[in-house]
């Protein structure tokens, strides 16, 4: 059988990865590190006869953190800023992709150059820029709605990162049901249960994190919602006084009204923020919380969620979007938007160590069947489809 050339673009890869910039580097070690293209498969029910092309930045490539195989090629391009990437995106990479001879094309972020004549396959990972275009700059926001629109009419399939934003891009941008596929994402074997105290004393110490928390992870943008838990913490910090809130996190856009949130709210000195946090340690601030909080509006799959159940912390998120299908019956479901639902679950929670253990054993086991090796099969299997090899 002739070998089937994949084309995956990672070029939208930052360089401190969340969300999506985390899908595309484990999707990628997945793929790599998969049977499915470094053993010869003799059955032919599996898939086979697969090579793969990774188009990376040169600074991304220490994260991408894969070696080439006879399965797996690397082209290592310059540096590009993340605006002039969208342009040489649409202008430059067609033909670059075209003399790799490639069978099918993968874009990882929303988007496809619109000019390459090969089959495509384009990622999803929300509807924000339709359902809540105001949390977006005005120029992404005119751009993404625009490529998002040409890239899902062009693509021979696209993939959501669940099945909620498969309904809103159905619904939204009027795709095809036949033609947009979920795929969910996975949590790494690096999100589990520590037992380590000197290893977590270590993080504490570095972070300058109190003793007992209550814990947020994500970017610090509207879109997470971060007032709403402010106003729902400010509301029983006094009786929960040996409780802080740490948020960890880049900053995001309109972050200024976010951060003054805490002072508006008389908290300023029970709010700790961290900023970016790197993975290896964020696994270990994960440990030590008492409860993971995610008030997101929307979701289009909520890595977070995910990676606080993999740690065993009990988590409280929203009843939205691609939460509930996270989490099922593992954590606490509230209202976006209602802090004072927020703030009783949030006192009941701490104040029933009996519920807390229970949602932390539900939460492993939910968590667990969660893997990026699934991520990646499921990928293979829409390549196939596309394909027609199966």
């Amino acid at each position: 059988m002739r070998m089937m050339r994949i084309g995956i673009d990672a070029t939208a890869l930052p360089s401190r990865p969340v969300g999506a910039g985390n899908y595309i580097i484990q999707l990628i070690r997945a793929i790599a590190g998969s049977t499915m293209i470094n053993e010869p498969v003799l059955d032919s029910s599996q898939p086979n006869g697969l090579e793969f092309v990774i188009f990376v930045q040169r600074s991304r490539l220490e994260l991408l953190n894969v070696e080439e195989t006879p399965n797996l090629h690397l082209i290592v391009l310059p540096d590009i800023s993340p605006s002039m990437r969208l342009l040489w995106e649409q202008i430059s990479f067609p033909k670059l992709a075209i003399n790799q001879h490639l069978d099918l094309l993968h874009s990882l972020h929303y988007t496809m150059p619109l000019a390459y004549p090969g089959r495509t396959v384009v990622t999803f990972h929300d509807m924000t820029f339709f359902l809540f275009p105001h949390h977006h700059t005005l120029p992404k926001r005119y751009f993404f709605r625009f490529f998002i629109r040409a890239s899902s009419r062009q693509a021979v399939a696209l993939i959501a990162d669940s099945e909620s934003t498969r309904q809103d891009a159905i619904r939204l941008v009027g795709v095809s049901p036949g033609k947009i596929f979920t795929v969910q994402l996975g949590v790494t074997q690096e999100f589990r249960p520590m037992r380590d105290n000197t290893i977590l004393q270590q993080a504490r110490q570095k972070y300058h994190l109190p003793e007992h928390y209550l814990l947020y992870v994500g970017m610090i943008e509207p879109r997470k919602n971060l007032p709403t838990l402010l106003q729902a913490y400010a509301a029983v910090a006094d009786q929960m006084p040996d409780h802080r809130l740490v948020v960890v996190g880049p900053k995001g856009w309109m972050v200024e009204n976010i951060l003054q949130q805490a002072g508006q709210f008389n908290i300023s000195d029970k709010v700790y923020f961290t900023g970016y946090v790197e993975q290896v340690d964020l696994l270990l601030i994960y440990n030590m919380a008492d409860v993971f909080i995610y008030p997101s509006v929307y979701e289009g799959f909520g890595l977070p969620v995910l990676e606080a159940m993999a740690c065993g912390t009990p988590v409280i998120t929203s009843n939205v979007s691609s939460m509930p299908e996270i989490i099922g019956d593992a954590g606490v479901l509230v209202t976006p938007n209602d802090s004072q639902a927020l703030a009783r679950s949030l006192l009941e929670l701490i104040n029933d160590p009996m519920e807390r253990q229970r949602l932390s054993i539900r939460g492993l086991e939910r968590a667990a069947a969660f893997t990026w090796k699934r991520t990646a099969e499921k990928t293979i299997a829409v390549y196939r489809h596309i394909l027609g090899t199966i």
